[in-house]
C-alpha cells in the first residue's frame, strides 16, 4: 500500500524528513509520484531496471517509447548525455525549467537500454519544482546518481494528473509514495527540443514557445 504526504503550504525546510523519505524510497528501487510545475510524474531510480520494468507496466506504456530522465544539473546530466554547442546553450538558458531536451546518449552508460527504448538518444531536464529539485540534490550530495525517471502519472494514452490526490485515484497501491504538492501550476508539458545535430527539431510546443527558443538562438549564433 503506497502512502501519500501532503506538502502543500510548508516551507521546503520544514520538509526534511519527507525528502529524506523519498531519497531512500528511491535508492530501495521503490516507485514515487511527485508534482512538477507542468504535470505529476512518476519516478524512480533509473538505473534500476526492475523498478523500471515496474513504470512501463503501471502506466501499460509501450516500450518502444523512452522515458525522460530528471537530473540535478548539467553535471548529472553530462554523465548519460553528449552535450553538442546548442545543447549546452539551452540548457545554460532554460535550466532549472520548463525545456526537454533530446540528446545523444552516451556509449558506456550506467542507463539501461530499456529506458530509451534502446534508442541512441535520451530526454533530459533539469526540473524548476523545489520539491523534485531538492530530492535530485540530496541523491546527489549521498554519492548516487542525481537523476530519476520522470515520466507523466497518468495511464498511457490518458491525460496526465495535476493533483497528487488524483495520482492516488490512478495508482495509490503500485507507487510507494506519493507526494502531493496541491495542484500544479499549469497543464501545459514541457517543449521538447532535439539537439542531436546542428539543426533544431522542436517535437513538442509547450510552456516555452517556439518564439523564445527561435530568438535565443538568433542571439546566440557563434
Amino acid at each position: 500500500m503506497g502512502f501519500l504526504i501532503k506538502l502543500k503550504g510548508k516551507k521546503i525546510q520544514d520538509l526534511e524528513f519527507v525528502f529524506e523519505s523519498a531519497v531512500e524510497t528511491i535508492i530501495e528501487g521503490k516507485l514515487i509520484a511527485f508534482p512538477t510545475n507542468s504535470v505529476y510524474g512518476l519516478g524512480c531510480d533509473p538505473t534500476n531496471l526492475i523498478a523500471i520494468e515496474k513504470i512501463y507496466d503501471i502506466k501499460y506504456r509501450d516500450r518502444s517509447k523512452g522515458l525522460l530522465i530528471l537530473v540535478a544539473d548539467i553535471e548529472e546530466a553530462e554523465k548519460v548525455a553528449e552535450f553538442n554547442k546548442i545543447g549546452y546553450k539551452l540548457a545554460e538558458r532554460f535550466w532549472p525549467g520548463q525545456l526537454t531536451l533530446i540528446l545523444n546518449k552516451k556509449e558506456t552508460n550506467i542507463i539501461p537500454p530499456e529506458v530509451t527504448a534502446c534508442k541512441n538518444t535520451i530526454g533530459i531536464r533539469v526540473p524548476e519544482n523545489e520539491i523534485v529539485l531538492t530530492i535530485l540534490n540530496k541523491l546527489k550530495k549521498k554519492g548516487y546518481f542525481g537523476g530519476i525517471i520522470g515520466t507523466s502519472a497518468n495511464y498511457s494514452g490518458e491525460p496526465p494528473s495535476i493533483s497528487g490526490n488524483e495520482v492516488a485515484k490512478k495508482f495509490l497501491t503500485p507507487i510507494d509514495l506519493i507526494l502531493d504538492g496541491g495542484k500544479t501550476k499549469t497543464k501545459v508539458p514541457t517543449t521538447i527540443v532535439d539537439c542531436t545535430s546542428e539543426e533544431l527539431k522542436l517535437l513538442r510546443i509547450g510552456v516555452v514557445t517556439e518564439e523564445e527558443i527561435e530568438v535565443f538562438i538568433k542571439l546566440n549564433k557563434d
